[in-house]
């Protein structure tokens, strides 16, 4: 099982200068990742749709679009003109997805979007705020969300954490949770920003799955689609087969 987690910075350059989110779909393809777990999705800009002639709506859509069949959005930050989420991209059916609002500011909306694959994998996709007191609630919501999933479920939780100062990070390995970038290469991947990385803000964390390798996608290129390093992680089951 092949996981991808990209904040893709609503398909947009550093700085908004250009959409690229063409460029990012052939980016996300050629990692032939089984699961893409997106944040900063943009579900719909009427904004954008009225002056941008390029602009494409339902961005999770357009990226899914013939290659991973099965996908859920899950709406976070709404606003007069749109509203934008998280994202889960899959390869086999879900048999359960719910959205999770874990927003405490109105001004900072924040989600962990879950989904359960027929083969019995939870995927958790999730964007945190950026003030370490938020970060800390939001933690307790997460923790509370995954006290209801069975301890012996294989599990991935993927996203934007922005936790600088790892305190999240202190926390989730309190529950039971490991990172696969640390646990394969023995430190966490700095991923923000992409030109020059200096902060490990993006995570994949697992339990109940055996990590084959983990890191940052390969290849220049991802530098100039969003403001984040893409992460990549591959895993069997605890009796060594793929889950997908």
């Amino acid at each position: 099982m092949r996981i991808l987690s990209y904040n893709i910075h609503k398909g947009f350059t550093v700085g908004n200068r250009a959409l690229v989110l063409q460029e990012i779909r052939k980016a996300i393809r050629a990692t032939k990742a089984d699961i893409v777990c997106l944040q900063e999705v943009v579900g719909s800009n009427h904004r954008h749709a009225a002056h941008m002639e390029q602009w494409i709506e339902a961005q999770f859509e357009f990226l899914a679009d013939q290659v991973w069949d099965y996908k859920t959005y899950g709406k976070n930050a709404v606003y007069d003109h749109g509203h934008h989420g998280n994202a889960i991209l899959s390869k086999v059916p879900f048999t359960h997805y719910a959205n999770h609002d874990i927003s405490i500011l109105p001004f900072s909306q924040r989600g962990v979007l879950h989904a359960v694959t027929e083969d019995g994998v939870h995927v958790l996709c999730a964007h945190f705020g950026l003030l370490s007191w938020e970060r800390r609630y939001q933690a307790s919501r997460l923790r509370q969300l995954l006290e209801t999933i069975p301890l012996q479920a294989p599990l991935v939780l993927a996203g934007d954490f922005n936790d600088w100062n790892r305190q999240v990070h202190h926390e989730l390995h309190r529950l039971g949770l490991r990172e696969a970038v640390q646990e394969a290469t023995g430190a966490l991947q700095k991923t923000f920003p992409a030109r020059f990385p200096m902060l490990h803000m993006d995570r994949i964390y697992y339990r109940n799955l055996s990590l084959v390798e983990a890191g940052c996608a390969e290849g220049l290129h991802w530098r100039g689609l969003s403001d984040h390093s893409p992460l990549r992680a591959e895993f069997h089951t605890l009796d060594g087969r793929s889950a997908l």
